[in-house]
């Protein structure tokens, strides 16, 4: 399923990768017509601009913009609610590292953003992000515009047919994106980052106002 693309990614290591390098201006091309190595590149020396603005639903039905998040910094990970493995792993970590920040968490915004909106409804995700935080916001839209801001965030994803008729999963690259407090990008935490590494990330950053 997806774990052939994570493994391309997994020699970053369990630390954040951060902004070495000025971003360079220009047109992407969408990320399904790039490699693994090149989204790696692109995200570790910040070759092109990451992350960027969004207006989708949350798991409660109400629309919620990037702007709402000014002032904190946000962790922003795309996955989809059946992913059987990474996804979960992974959103357990967000939840257990916010927890560890005690109320410094309370400045730090998680954001799960799904790559299957066809199946991740608003009511679907309502069930799903409670599991993993009680702060944890899940987002929906239509696919235009889930595609949109996974181009902006250099995200890889794809669906992927199953043997099942009719049934499918869906390929994706499964970073952990970290925004400060004005919305732009900081670097990256590879799948499989543990609390504590986040923790040990994260916490320098609190102390750093808003540009």
């Amino acid at each position: 399923m997806i774990a052939p693309i994570r493994r391309g990614f997994a020699y970053a290591g369990a630390g954040l990768w951060l902004t070495l390098a000025p971003v360079l201006a220009g047109d992407a091309p969408p990320q399904s017509a790039r490699s693994a190595a090149e989204i790696m590149d692109i995200l570790m020396w910040n070759r092109e601009p990451v992350g960027g603005p969004f207006a989708l639903t949350d798991q409660a039905g109400h629309e919620r913009t990037d702007k709402e998040f000014r002032g904190k910094l946000m962790l922003v990970y795309f996955g989809f609610t059946t992913c059987p493995d990474v996804c979960p792993t992974d959103l357990q970590a967000i939840g257990l590292a916010l927890d560890k920040l005690g109320r410094d968490g309370d400045q730090v915004q998680p954001i799960f953003i799904t790559v299957d909106p066809e199946r991740d409804t608003a009511a679907h995700l309502a069930e799903y992000v409670p599991m993993f935080h009680p702060r944890l916001i899940g987002l929906t839209g239509n696919l235009d515009a889930i595609r949109k801001l996974a181009d902006a965030y250099k995200v890889y994803f794809a669906r992927v047919p199953l043997k099942d008729a009719g049934d499918y999963t869906v390929d994706h690259t499964a970073y952990i994106y970290l925004m400060d407090r004005d919305g732009n990008y900081l670097g990256f935490f590879p799948p499989g980052t543990s609390a504590d590494r986040m923790v040990e990330i994260i916490r320098p950053r609190l102390a750093e106002p808003a540009r």
